[in-house]
């Protein structure tokens, strides 16, 4: 069993008013030092067998047609070991 992360985040031109109000709430909530927040989406997929380049490939397409929105957002997909 392997288990693939794939992140996605919003394409960095398109503006994100999630992660803007997070940055705007955390000064006043003691928190400092932060120039900007971008937020996105975390998930984590359980395969069955190992993650060789052909589930890999599996994932991806995945991650095309169903959990990101390829014109807004970019993704990443990883091993976690």
């Amino acid at each position: 069993m392997a288990r693939v992360i794939v992140d996605v985040m919003l394409k960095p031109e398109i503006l994100d008013p999630q992660g803007q109000a997070i940055a705007r709430a955390l000064p006043r909530l003691g928190f400092s030092g932060v120039a900007a927040v971008r937020q996105g989406k975390r998930f984590e997929i359980e395969l069955d067998g190992p993650a060789d380049e052909t589930a890999l490939g599996e994932v991806r397409k995945m991650a095309e047609t169903l959990l990101a929105n390829t014109v807004i957002e970019d993704y990443s997909v990883r091993v976690e070991e």
